[in-house]
């Protein structure tokens, strides 16, 4: 285990990175013997420093979860992070490129929760039940630390390399449709860059739910009534420059559409 000064000097030099779109040395590299469990020790010093700075947390992000993203990455184990408001962008945004180091677009569903879901024997259904909708969802992936050789320990420090997130779409109550087969068109400029269907998450995307709730269990929380949970992406990483548009047209669940400026 690291210790716990050095956990807090990762936060922070995280932080500054995020202050001035920088990238850090992997951090796997410097501390040989880091586990998960420093991980999330580090992403959790980070949150507990932007809380402390007035922003709030309203949800959480689960990733890797789909073979797409597994493969692209190289990871083979799903990781979480936290989600702060000033995270949260509405359909149709102009997001400010400048704002991130780097910026990757991943297609996802968004779950909202009617109630909690706690404890390590969650399962798919107590996510149905518990869910009062689900919404379509972009991420926006900034990763503060450099990407080649990243392994899921340097990504979990870094808050699961959540950048952002842009909510559209129609919201739908989960018996409405099957979750399974809720599909998204990726464009980039007019130009289909993936598509995918929401059963590539743990073959239904309510699973990776139930793992986080597992998953934070272990640590002692939960998820609360009212957060939004990402569910974790079907499609792999899209990267996007300034000035590309970005359109994801999920057929009878609508769509979302964010320009970086």
């Amino acid at each position: 285990m690291l210790a716990p000064q050095t956990v807090e000097a990762i936060a922070e030099e995280l932080l500054l990175a995020d202050r001035d779109r920088t990238t850090v040395a992997l951090l796997t590299a410097r501390h040989p013997g880091m586990t998960v469990e420093d991980a999330y020790a580090v992403q959790a010093a980070w949150a507990r420093r932007r809380s402390a700075a007035g922003h709030r947390v309203i949800g959480h992000k689960i990733g890797l979860t789909s073979k797409a993203m597994q493969a692209a990455t190289g990871i083979t184990e799903p990781d979480y992070g936290v989600i702060f408001e000033d995270q949260v962008y509405e359909n149709g945004s102009s997001v400010p490129f400048s704002r991130y180091s780097n910026v990757r677009i991943e297609v996802e569903l968004a779950f909202v929760l009617d109630r909690p879901l706690t404890g390590e024997s969650v399962t798919l259904f107590d996510v149905l039940d518990a869910t009062r909708y689900i919404v379509p969802a972009l991420e926006i992936l900034n990763s503060h630390i450099e990407l080649a050789g990243r392994t899921v320990v340097d990504t979990i420090s870094d808050n699961a390399a959540l950048g952002a997130m842009v909510l559209g779409g129609r919201p739908v109550r989960v018996d409405a449709v099957d979750l399974r087969r809720v599909g998204a068109l990726l464009y980039r400029n007019q130009t289909v860059e993936e598509t995918g269907l929401a059963a590539g998450v743990l073959n239904h995307p309510a699973n990776g739910v139930a793992w986080l709730a597992r998953k934070l269990a272990g640590h002692g929380t939960g998820l609360e009534a009212g957060e939004i949970v990402l569910a974790g992406s079907f499609t792999r990483p899209v990267r996007v420059e300034r000035g590309d548009t970005v359109h994801a047209d999920y057929a009878d669940l609508g769509a979302i559409t964010c320009r970086f400026e």
